[in-house]
């Protein structure tokens, strides 16, 4: 008999692993400096809560991750997870000139993933994404391990940058 499939924990990193605040003054000025912003990712602290959390969800579900950074980050954000200790085996990234608002690029993603999968949780410090998941029917668990910044809800939630 094949074995029963894991269910699916799937993690943010802006925000809930990795702590983004030393790079966002690049995203307050006008216009923004993303490409500034992005290059700083390899240097992001980690937020050992959220590391604590993955690694206590990794346990009894397979960990996807999934993020808004750009897929020309693939390398540095793999090598950055894998520096903490954590698993990149699935990782999902925004494609190029996806320009989508993260709750409508996130609920997408999710909805994907759910037809091949159970969904057991989507862990996300953004409330807008908690709240599209939710009423979408997906269980998702809004993370506050930092302060939200305004720069950061701006280019996740209307830019649909990061």
């Amino acid at each position: 008999m094949p074995e029963q499939a894991r269910p699916l924990a799937v993690f943010d990193i802006d925000g809930v692993v990795a702590d983004v605040r030393h790079r966002l003054h690049h995203l307050e000025s006008k216009p923004k400096d993303w490409d500034a912003f992005f290059a700083g990712a390899a240097d992001d602290p980690a937020i050992p809560a959220g590391i604590a959390l993955a690694a206590e969800y990794g346990r009894d579900h397979d960990l996807v991750w999934y993020t808004g950074r750009p897929q020309r980050l693939r390398r540095t954000t793999i090598a950055w997870l894998r520096h903490h200790g954590l698993r990149a085996a699935v990782l999902h990234m925004r494609p190029a000139r996806d320009f989508r608002p993260a709750p409508r690029y996130k609920a997408e993603l999710i909805a994907g993933l759910a037809q091949r999968a159970e969904i057991a949780v989507v862990v996300d410090d953004d409330a807008a994404v908690v709240e599209a998941l939710t009423a979408a029917g997906y269980p998702a668990r809004l993370v506050d391990f930092l302060p939200r910044d305004e720069a950061l809800v701006e280019a996740q939630d209307r830019d649909g940058g990061t």
